[in-house]
Order: C-alpha cells, then sequence, then structure tokens
C-alpha cells in the first residue's frame, strides 16, 4: 500500500493506538506525517520546557528542537510508555541541558548553525507554542498570580505540578517524563500544592469574586 493512501485513510481509535499507527507510517518513509504525530502534545512540550527554563524564547528553542531529536530517534521508541510521555521527557532532557550549559558559559555566546542530518525533511514549525491552558482561565489578574507563584517554586516542585495540575498527566506518566518513582512524584506533587496555597492564599483572601474557594484547602486537589 502507497503512502499516499495510507495518508487518505482516517485515524481511529485512543491516543495510544492512533499514535502507534502514525509512528509506523513515519517508520514506513512518510516522514511528512510527523507533525501530525506531534501537534496533539505541542502544548505539553512547550510547558514542559518552560517549566524548567523560565524564559519563553528558550522554551520556544527547546520546544523545537524536541521535535527534531525526536524524529531523528524515533526509531528507538519502544512504547513501553505513551508517546506523549516519551515526547515531554526529551523536552525536559533538553531543557535541563540548555540550563546547565547557559550556567557554565553565562558569558559566552553558543550560537550555532542547525546541523542538516541529510535526510532533507525538516518538521514544519510548530506555531502558538505560547497559547497555553493557563490562558483559559477568566481572569487575567488570577492568571498571573498564579505564573508568579509557579515560576517562584523550586524547579523540582514546579515540574511536576505542571505535568499533573496544568497538563493533567498521570502520576505515573509524570514520573516516567521526570525520571523518578510515583512516591517521590505524590511527595513533590502536596509539597508543591502546598507551597502555591501558602503564596497565594494571602493574595486571594481579600478577594470578592470568591477566588480563594478555589484554592483554600486544596492541597490534596487541582490547582488548574
Amino acid at each position: 500500500m502507497t503512502s499516499e493512501a495510507h495518508s487518505t485513510r482516517p485515524l481511529t481509535g485512543s491516543p495510544p493506538s492512533r499514535d502507534a499507527e502514525l509512528i509506523a507510517r513515519i517508520l514506513g518513509g512518510e516522514r511528512e506525517a510527523f507533525h501530525e504525530l506531534v501537534q496533539p502534545y505541542e502544548k505539553s512540550v512547550y510547558f514542559a520546557a518552560f517549566s524548567v527554563l523560565q524564559n519563553e524564547q528558550d522554551a520556544e528553542d527547546v520546544a523545537q528542537e524536541t521535535v527534531l531529536k525526536a524524529l531523528k530517534a524515533l526509531h528507538s521508541f519502544r512504547a513501553e510508555s505513551k508517546f506523549s510521555t516519551w515526547l515531554v521527557s526529551i523536552a525536559i532532557n533538553e531543557a535541563r541541558a540548555r540550563l546547565r550549559h547557559a550556567r557554565v558559559l553565562q558569558f559566552e555566546s553558543v550560537d550555532q548553525a542547525p546541523q542538516e542530518d541529510g535526510t532533507g525533511f525538516t518538521p514544519a514549525v510548530i506555531t502558538d507554542w505560547r497559547e497555553v491552558p493557563l490562558q483559559a482561565l477568566e481572569r487575567k489578574e488570577l492568571r498571573e498570580l498564579l505564573r508568579k507563584a509557579t515560576a517562584s517554586l523550586p524547579e523540582i516542585y514546579r515540574e511536576v505540578l505542571l505535568l499533573r495540575d496544568v497538563e493533567e498527566f498521570s502520576i505515573a506518566e509524570t514520573a516516567a517524563a521526570l525520571g523518578v518513582s510515583g512516591g517521590v512524584i505524590k511527595t513533590r506533587l502536596l509539597r508543591a500544592r502546598l507551597m502555591m496555597q501558602k503564596i497565594l492564599a494571602p493574595q486571594l483572601a481579600s478577594k470578592r469574586s470568591g477566588l480563594f474557594g478555589l484554592f483554600k484547602g486544596k492541597a490534596g486537589g487541582s490547582w488548574f
């Protein structure tokens, strides 16, 4: 069956089965389907990178690097976890590497031209990375409070909070993405939520809109 026939066939089933079908097509030579594969996870990739870097431009750069690296390494994906989890773990590792590099070479330019891989194919540029779930919040003031509070958390807690409570990864998926155990994720998540409550409670308690009710006593629930 030709790649054209594959590309016109509608995808059905759950995300994992959809991903598996797309991956098979890509590995079979239909590399143009890669953008279709990663498109549903663009925001998650950006958010993961931003949780580490706390810089929009750097997060966008890492998101693009993640897509390119995932394409090159797709043959190594073994489906032991979800494709989205694998993709986010690449983003987090890339972001951490960039952060370490920036700290070591703080005053040195590291701009380099992108290397060609000889395939002649480049995934489509992904846009709107910053159109993230937090923007769906109705009140700009609350959104800004949440962003500032999240940014103030230590990295290990910020990562867990964003993956679990914003991107709604499961405990297992978050653990796989961050390379730690589920027990560690639960502990860090609880601490992160308590930190958020401590930061936000004084600011939200005085609001007349009832926003404080969204957060009061929610140390064991979802923040966003």
